[in-house]
């Protein structure tokens, strides 16, 4: 451990090398430091992370390395250095006097730097022997898969190992052996030399065909229902894309879901239609390939609807990550080799080693892809960890966020530690600052349940005979600061997601259900849209402010009626109430009379058994009119926000958009209601919602919901986008020409982008570059749109989930209307 003390790392000052590590290596039984270099830090950090594996030197030569070619891995490392229990340590050998090498002559840059590592490794061992007592012996063991860096570090009489023979020399962990990554090595391969796929064309071919225009460039989409199928979305200019379809194992060559590949068109008499059969990879069929299966394919397509058609020629960028799913298990007994089956069904089958298939049969387990060799029917991978016992709803409720990319793990101390210290309390200089509107009868109204109370409303009558009409917003943004590790979190993050049983809190509780959320009788930070309007809702002025606000009452939905509809209640709130109803009816009539859609979406909630929490019934949820009051004047405050912050910010406003949907869109919908004779209108949104308002059948009470809820499948998906690198803001569902989201910054990051914005705009607050910067404002909207529609496909993913234990359980399953 004194070798550190001649190279320090500033990032971390402490020494994280055991003086006398243990060994249980049976290779290297003396203690000994690990030093890897970069290929095996890239394609084994599922063993590095290990808790077994301590005692590990990363040498500067190889971070930066890592860095430059996989940003996940980078972070992995990163983290894995930062664990103290882990006892690993950087060393700075490009900054050292004695470690730093110069490139030579003719010399490439990986062998220049494989050469780097041996000169540390050396230069360490050297260090140890001349800092050690005589009864301690510490050597350095480079750990390499480079055949050549291995042979050369041999000859300058250094000890190296492959990841291979090390972690099979650990007497004390054979588990480790199943978590290798599988380095494909065709002296090792025991499986046919016939090749079934043709070779990936190399990047530099790929980019000379894309220039050439003798190639297309797209995302790999598997087809659920036919493993031998698939499309290519090939993405053209100004948004207008096109569709390859690939059919056959041959021309999918190896492509993964949402890889980006190199597609090339057959010839236009090869094209053919979308395969009408299911085929599922019963995991069967191996090498000698999918001949009846396809030939079943072939025979149930047609000419007639033939759309372009090719083949996959090379990958540009693998988007792999950890698959869940369950093993299949070889039909060979003792056999280590065996099949593993991906929840996911576009993934292929993956072909893993572990020696643990009885203890796994019936768990969900992770596993990764290591690559997918041109002879092997499957891709190879290796064994990551198990999830538990499959059909738990623990388990299931796992796979479900981490097939859906949910980050859900519990907030680190680095976010943590930017959170307010308690007790908090308001001061005297934060009242100078803000409008004091506690004296206001504001209200909440929202589900049972709620505990992240985002907004609260009040609506009382001036002196002039007008009314005054508040959105109080809780102001996340105070609390979040621009690039802390709570802001970086919380964007990454992106949205909360409420799942059947549980919530994933975007920002830490103690924000959510606590400082932010505007519960009744406390003193809470706001940020406050406020207008004058007449009786008709017709606006006067509009003014945003930065406030503080006590709510007076916290109310559900059905709370919030039942005050409405009792006559004898006359107070504040109760008033209050009243008028935001009555205006609220105004508002929506306008916004329907404008041609806003009204469509209806089946809500499920499930309750729970208070000691399992298993779900025991389900209702559907029914709306009032509180429902529909709230969500008006949520919209008004959207929309003028959304007015304020493009005026003032018009190249990198954070605005929501809902493109109208293509025609052909409409099909489902209206050959679903020609067959009651029914006609739908859909050249506009309001002939849309006209001819659903006259969809009627009598004796059919439910149809005209039914194909509301169909028309919601016919949509595009709203997207938040930044203003300046975008022209059509039109927000199709609304029939508003502009829109952003404001009111929810508890559970949405992209309200407390606007926030900023309007603090800004308002001078309640300073700039920053980010948020001035078009291009970064847009990357972030395009990660916020993949978390927001990766919590939606979760939550559907909960219900079924739910819903398959109830019926688990052989319980009475009965749902409420």
């Amino acid at each position: 451990a004194q070798a550190q003390a001649q190279a320090p790392d500033r990032a971390h000052p402490h020494p994280h090398l055991h003086d006398e590590p243990l060994s249980s290596s049976e290779l290297c039984p003396q203690p000994h430091f690990v030093l890897p270099d970069t290929n095996v830090v890239l394609h084994q950090i599922d063993i590095l992370e290990d808790p077994a594996i301590q005692n590990v030197i990363i040498l500067q030569t190889v971070l930066q390395e890592v860095r430059h070619r996989s940003a996940p891995v980078y972070k992995r490392i990163k983290d894995v250095i930062h664990n103290p229990e882990k006892h690993f340590y950087t060393f700075t050998n490009e900054h050292h006097k004695d470690t730093y090498i110069e490139q030579e002559q003719g010399e490439g840059a990986n062998d220049r730097n494989d050469r780097a590592i041996r000169v540390a490794v050396k230069w360490y061992n050297e260090h140890l022997k001349k800092s050690q007592s005589s009864n301690v012996h510490i050597q350095v063991i480079l750990m390499t898969n480079d055949r050549k860096n291995k042979e050369r570090a041999v000859e300058d009489g250094l000890t190296a190992y492959t990841c291979d023979e090390y972690i099979k020399s650990l007497a004390g962990n054979p588990e480790l052996i199943d978590r290798l990554a599988c380095i494909s090595d065709a002296t090792k391969e025991i499986e046919s030399s016939k090749l079934i796929f043709t070779e990936h064309l190399a990047l530099s071919k790929i980019q000379q065909g894309l220039k050439s225009n003798s190639y297309l460039q797209g995302t790999f989409r598997a087809n659920r229902d036919n493993y031998l199928e698939a499309t290519v979305w090939v993405h053209g200019d100004e948004g207008k894309s096109k569709e390859i379809l690939i059919q056959g194992l041959k021309n999918l060559n190896r492509a993964v879901h949402e890889d980006t590949v190199a597609v090339e068109l057959l010839p236009k008499e090869m094209w053919i239609a979308p395969s009408a059969v299911v085929l599922q990879d019963e995991g069967q069929v191996e090498e000698d390939g999918e001949d009846e299966q396809e030939r079943l394919m072939k025979n149930a397509t047609t000419k007639n609807f033939s759309k372009p058609t090719g083949k996959v020629v090379g990958i540009i960028k693998r988007n792999w990550r950890p698959f869940c799913g369950m093993i299949s298990k070889s039909a060979i007994k003792e056999s280590t080799r065996h099949l593993f089956t991906p929840a996911d069904r576009r993934i292929p089958r993956i072909r893993i080693e572990t020696r643990q298939a009885e203890a796994l049969e019936n768990q969900r387990i992770i596993v990764v892809i290591d690559g997918w060799p041109r002879h092997s029917r499957y891709p190879n991978g290796h064994f990551v960890r198990s999830l538990g016992t499959a059909g738990s709803k623990e388990t299931e409720t796992e796979v479900l966020l981490l097939e859906h990319d949910v980050p859900h793990l519990p907030f680190s101390q680095a976010v943590l530690s930017f959170l307010p210290k308690m007790p908090w309390e308001i001061t005297e200089q934060d009242l100078k600052e803000r409008m004091d509107l506690r004296h206001l009868h504001i209200c909440s109204v929202d589900p049972p349940g709620c505990t992240d109370i985002d907004d609260a409303l009040h609506c009382r009558e001036l002196e002039n005979g007008n009314l005054e009409v508040g959105v109080h917003i809780a102001d996340v943004s105070h609390f979040i600061r621009p690039g802390n590790a709570l802001d970086q979190e919380s964007a990454n993050r992106g949205t909360t997601v409420y799942l059947c049983d549980k919530r994933i809190d975007m920002v830490p509780e103690l924000l959510s259900s606590n400082l932010c959320s505007l519960r009744s009788n406390v003193n809470r930070f706001a940020f406050s849209c406020i207008w004058e309007m007449t009786h008709n809702a017709e606006i006067l002025r509009t003014t945003f402010t930065k406030s503080v606000i006590d709510s007076k009452a916290s109310l559900t939905y059905v709370e919030a009626q039942m005050r409405i509809d009792d006559e004898n209640m006359i107070d504040e709130v109760t008033k209050g109430l009243r008028r935001l109803n009555k205006l609220a009816k105004i508002l929506k009539k306008q916004r329907i009379n404008k041609g806003a859609l009204t469509l209806s979406s089946p809500e499920v909630r499930f309750h729970l058994d208070s000691e399992t929490h298993d779900p025991i019934d389900l209702q559907t949820k029914e709306l009032k009119e509180t429902n529909s009051m709230v969500e008006e004047f949520m919209l008004l405050a959207n929309i003028s926000v959304a007015q304020k912050i493009y005026k003032e910010f018009s190249e990198c406003a954070l605005l929501r958009k809902h493109p109208a949907p293509p025609p052909s869109n409409y099909d489902i919908l209206v050959k679903a209601a020609s067959s009651k004779d029914l006609i739908i209108h859909t050249d506009s949104a309001k002939a849309l919602a006209e001819s659903l308002d006259k969809a009627e059948v009598p004796g059919s009470p439910y149809l005209n919901t039914l194909l509301r809820i169909l028309t919601t499948r016919c949509m595009m998906q709203a997207v938040y986008f930044c203003s300046g690198m975008d022209t059509d803001f039109h927000h199709f569902g609304l029939a508003s020409p502009i829109y952003t989201h404001f009111t929810s910054p508890i559970r949405r990051y992209s309200d407390i982008i606007v926030h900023r914005l309007l603090a800004v705009a308002i001078d309640a607050d300073s700039t920053y570059p980010d948020i001035m910067d078009k291009h970064k404002q847009q990357a972030l909207c395009n990660n916020l749109n993949y978390r927001h529609k990766m919590a939606q496909y979760s939550q559907r993913a909960s219900v079924a989930c739910h819903t398959q234990v109830k019926q688990n359980n052989n319980k009475i399953f009965t749902l409420h209307k």
